[in-house]
C-alpha cells in the first residue's frame, strides 16, 4: 500500500535504517547488527541489509524513494496510461531514462519514473521542454529499461510523421488563416499545445544529436521553413504547416522566458538543458518579419566543443608560435575571422592553458560563451551602458594579469585595451577583417595611433573554419586543371600528391564531409614589421614583408590540409577566397 503524504514528510531526510523500521520491514536489532558489519566492511546500510536477506531490493527502493520524499512504484503492475504515454516523445524518455506513469490534465501533473532520486536533470529539462509540471516516482532499473523497449520501440516518430499528424490536428488548424488577429489567450494555447511542443523537442533533440550549430525557423508568405546549420551547411527540414508559426515562436518565448505578447520587436533570450547529461545552451533570438517572427536559436553544446590547444588542428609549428605568443608577458593579441570561424573557442583554449592559481584572468564578452571555472567573466549590456571599455576601466581596478575583450569595435576600445597592455597586462580581443595584416588597416581605420599599434601588439591569428572529409566516404581521386588553377597551381606543381573528397553517404548527409578544423594565420610582429606600421605601409606591403619573414598564409595552411587528406580542394578555395 503506498505510503500517505504525511508518512513521507515524516520520513524524508532520515537514516535508511530508521525508515526501513518505521516501514515495517524490518526490526531495530537487525538495524544494529547490518550497522556492527558496516563498521568492519563498509558499504551502504541498504545494501548490507538486501544481501543479509533481511529485505528485498524492492523494500530498499521504497525506502530510498521515501528518504527523498517520493513514492515507490513497481512498473510491471501498473496499467499504462496512454494519454501519458504520448506526451513523453521516446527520444526523450531514453535520452533521460523516464517512463510517464500518469498524466492529470487538470493540473497538467505529469508523473513519471525514474531510477535514480537525484535525477533532477530530467525533471527540470522536462518542465522546460514540454512545460509540464512533473512528479517523479521512484522504479527498479530493469523493470524501467524493459518498460522503455516495450513501450518506446525502434520505431520512433520522425520529424515528417508528427508533421502530418499535426497538419490533420483540428486543435491548431482553427487558427489558419486568422494572420495576426490571435489575441493573448490564444495565443499561450497554442504555445501549451501538446502537439507543438513535441515537435520542438524531437527538433531540439535531433540537432543536438547531429551537432548543429543553429536551429532556424523561418516564415514567409506561403510557407513555414526549419533548417539545421551542420558544419556552416544549412540542411532544410520536412516544413510544417504555414498557420503553426506563431505557434512555434510562442513557445520557444516561453521556453526562453520572452514576452509572449511582444510581436514588433526583436527580442533575445536563453534557454538551458542538460541532454545526456552534458550542458546544452540555446541561445534564441527573434525577429520580427514581413511574414511572422523568425527565431534562431544558437545550440552551444559545451560537450562538443574542445577547449585545449592540442585538439583545434593547428599544426606542430603553428602551435609553437601560438604558444610563444600566449606566453608574452605583456601585449595585444588579436584573433581575427567573420563570424562563425571559431575566434572565441581559439581565445578560450588560450585561456583555459594558461588559467592557474596564481595568475588572475577577467574576460568581457557580448555574449558570455563558455563558463569556465577560474574566470572572472563580464557580460557586456550596452543597453544599460555596460559597455566594453567601461567595463574595461573597472577591470584595471581588478589587479587582472590577463584580460578577454570580446571584441575591438571602436576607438574608445582601442585605446583601453593599448592602456591596458602598456601597464604590463596580457590582452587578448577579436576584431573582424579577412587576414592578420589587413588587421592593422583596421586599428588605423578606427582612430589608433600607429605608434600606439607597433608599441603594444605582440601578434595577429586570423582562422578560418574548414569542413573536413567524411571518413566513412573518403575516396582517392584526380582533380581537374580547372580545379588546380582555384589554387594558382600546375600538375606539375601537385605531381605526386595524392588528393581526396567524400563520395556522399548516409554519415554525412551526402554531403561527402562530417566535421569542421580549423586553419590558421599567425603573424609575428618583430621589430621590421613593427618600422613598417609606424610608417603606415599598405596593407599588400606589409602581407608581403610578413610573408618573406616565413608567415604561412590562410591558402598555404589550407593547401597543406589538401595534402594531409583532410579536407578538399573546393573548401579550401571557399573559406580563403577573399585573399589576394
Amino acid at each position: 500500500m503506498p505510503l500517505s503524504q504525511a508518512t513521507l514528510e515524516q520520513l524524508k531526510g532520515r537514516p535508511i535504517g530508521r525508515i526501513l523500521v518505521k516501514m515495517g520491514k524490518l526490526t531495530r536489532d537487525k538495524v544494529h547488527e547490518a550497522l556492527e558489519i558496516q563498521k568492519k566492511k563498509p558499504g551502504f546500510i541498504g545494501q548490507i541489509l538486501v544481501g543479509l536477506k533481511y529485505i528485498t531490493p524492492e523494500d530498499l527502493r521504497e525506502g530510498l524513494a521515501a528518504q527523498r520524499g517520493m513514492h515507490s512504484v513497481d512498473l510491471r503492475g501498473i496499467t499504462v496510461d496512454q494519454e501519458a504515454l504520448k506526451l513523453v516523445p521516446a527520444e526523450m524518455a531514453n535520452t533521460y531514462k523516464v517512463f510517464p506513469v500518469s498524466y492529470a490534465k487538470e493540473d497538467n501533473l505529469l508523473t513519471v519514473a525514474v531510477t535514480d532520486p537525484d535525477n533532477f536533470q530530467a525533471t527540470d529539462s522536462l518542465k522546460t521542454l514540454m512545460g509540464f509540471n512533473i512528479e517523479t516516482v521512484l522504479a527498479d532499473e530493469k523493470a524501467l529499461e524493459s518498460m522503455l523497449g516495450k513501450h518506446y520501440r525502434q520505431t520512433e516518430e520522425s520529424v515528417g510523421e508528427l508533421i502530418q499528424e499535426i497538419s490533420g490536428s483540428g486543435e491548431l488548424s482553427e487558427f489558419a488563416d486568422r494572420g495576426e488577429s490571435i489575441d493573448l489567450d490564444e495565443l499561450i494555447q497554442m504555445a501549451e499545445s501538446n502537439p507543438i511542443k513535441k515537435l520542438l523537442n524531437m527538433v531540439l533533440m535531433q540537432a543536438i544529436r547531429e551537432k548543429a550549430s543553429d536551429i532556424h525557423f523561418e516564415p514567409f508568405e506561403n510557407e513555414y521553413k526549419m533548417r539545421y546549420r551542420i558544419d556552416n551547411i544549412l540542411y532544410e527540414l520536412v516544413p510544417p504547416p504555414r498557420h503553426i508559426a506563431m505557434a512555434i515562436s510562442s513557445r520557444i518565448k516561453v521556453m526562453a522566458n520572452l514576452n509572449i505578447a511582444e510581436r514588433r520587436m526583436p527580442q533575445d533570450g536563453r534557454i538551458e538543458l542538460t541532454v545526456g547529461n552534458k550542458p546544452v545552451d540555446l541561445r534564441v533570438s527573434v525577429l520580427p518579419t514581413l511574414f511572422g517572427e523568425s527565431v534562431v536559436m544558437r545550440v552551444l553544446d559545451r560537450s562538443n566543443v574542445s577547449l585545449d590547444l592540442e585538439k583545434l588542428g593547428m599544426r606542430d609549428d603553428d602551435l609553437s608560435l601560438f604558444r610563444q605568443l600566449t606566453h608574452q608577458p605583456n601585449g595585444i593579441i588579436i584573433v581575427t575571422g567573420p563570424t562563425g570561424s571559431g575566434k572565441t573557442t581559439t581565445l578560450y583554449a588560450a585561456l583555459s592553458e594558461l588559467n592557474d592559481v596564481g595568475v588572475k584572468i577577467i574576460t568581457t564578452e557580448n555574449p558570455v560563451e563558455y563558463d569556465i571555472d577560474g574566470l572572472i567573466q563580464v557580460n557586456i549590456r550596452p543597453e544599460i551602458g555596460l559597455t566594453f571599455d567601461r567595463c574595461l576601466r573597472s577591470i584595471l581596478r581588478q589587479d587582472p594579469d590577463i584580460i578577454l575583450v570580446g571584441e575591438i569595435r571602436d576607438l574608445v576600445t582601442a585605446e583601453m585595451s593599448v592602456q591596458a597592455s602598456l601597464t604590463g597586462h596580457i590582452v587578448f580581443t577579436t576584431v573582424h577583417t579577412t587576414d592578420s595584416p589587413s588587421t592593422v588597416a583596421r586599428l588605423l581605420d578606427l582612430g589608433l595611433e600607429s605608434y600606439l599599434i607597433a608599441a603594444t601588439m605582440e601578434g595577429i591569428v586570423s582562422q578560418r573554419l574548414i569542413r573536413k572529409i567524411c571518413v566513412k566516404c573518403k575516396e582517392e581521386f584526380v582533380p581537374t586543371e580547372e580545379m588546380l588553377m582555384e589554387l594558382e597551381l600546375t600538375p606539375e606543381d601537385v605531381e605526386g600528391k595524392v588528393f581526396y573528397r567524400g563520395r556522399g553517404c548516409e554519415e554525412c548527409m551526402n554531403s561527402g564531409y562530417r566535421g569542421r578544423i580549423a586553419i590558421f594565420e599567425i603573424m609575428l610582429l618583430n621589430d621590421e614589421l613593427r618600422e613598417l606600421i609606424m610608417k603606415e605601409v599598405s596593407t599588400n606591403v606589409l602581407r608581403s614583408e610578413a610573408r618573406r619573414l616565413g608567415m604561412r598564409t590562410l591558402r598555404e595552411t589550407g593547401l597543406l590540409s589538401i595534402y594531409d587528406g583532410v579536407t578538399t580542394i573546393d573548401e579550401v578555395v571557399r573559406a580563403t577566397v577573399t585573399e589576394e
